[in-house]
């Protein structure tokens, strides 16, 4: 378990002080800079060779009423961002049935009203070649009935052919 470090700021009128629980008192110019003094001082004051093995929550000493704002808006911040993640999983999810299904990654990104790009980093590379097998099998039951298949391949310049088999 990691120690952690809980550092009041206090405003002053040269920057912050820094109180640092059962460690002692220091000051940053900027509150921007509060962790990195007190990260400093907390492993030279408790003779720890690496900075990294502690954590520092620095909370800087406001109004109640401000400061209870701060952390109401910190959680619906949060909140958002795990929401974001949730929406996230589940496009992909469904990016991802919907390529299983047969769908074009152009046909997706029209379902989900988003860009063939964004499809593309939803589903990777995998459901790329779902599709593909999928329209080979297509392909290979259509000609085995006698049907006619349009076969699309490149050039050695790049460019797409077809041809017809019967």
């Amino acid at each position: 378990m990691t120690d952690v470090y809980t550092v009041t700021a206090k405003r002053w009128t040269r920057g912050w002080e820094l109180h640092i629980d059962g460690v002692g008192v220091t000051q940053a110019g900027t509150l921007s800079k509060a962790a990195d003094v007190a990260r400093e001082y907390i492993a030279f004051a408790m003779d720890i060779d690496d900075e990294t093995s502690f954590e520092v929550d620095v909370v800087p000493q406001l109004d109640t009423k401000l400061a209870d704002q701060v952390r109401s808006a910190r959680a619906q911040v949060k909140d958002a961002e795990r929401r974001l993640r949730d929406a996230a999983a589940k496009q992909r999810e469904v990016a991802k049935k919907l390529g299983k299904s047969g769908l074009s990654g152009r046909e997706i990104a029209a379902v989900l009203g988003l860009t063939p790009q964004r499809v593309s980093q939803l589903i990777g590379a995998s459901a790329r070649k779902v599709g593909v097998a999928q329209r080979t099998l297509a392909a290979r039951t259509a000609a085995s009935k006698g049907e006619r298949v349009i076969r699309r391949t490149k050039s050695a310049a790049g460019r797409q052919t077809s041809s017809r088999s019967k």
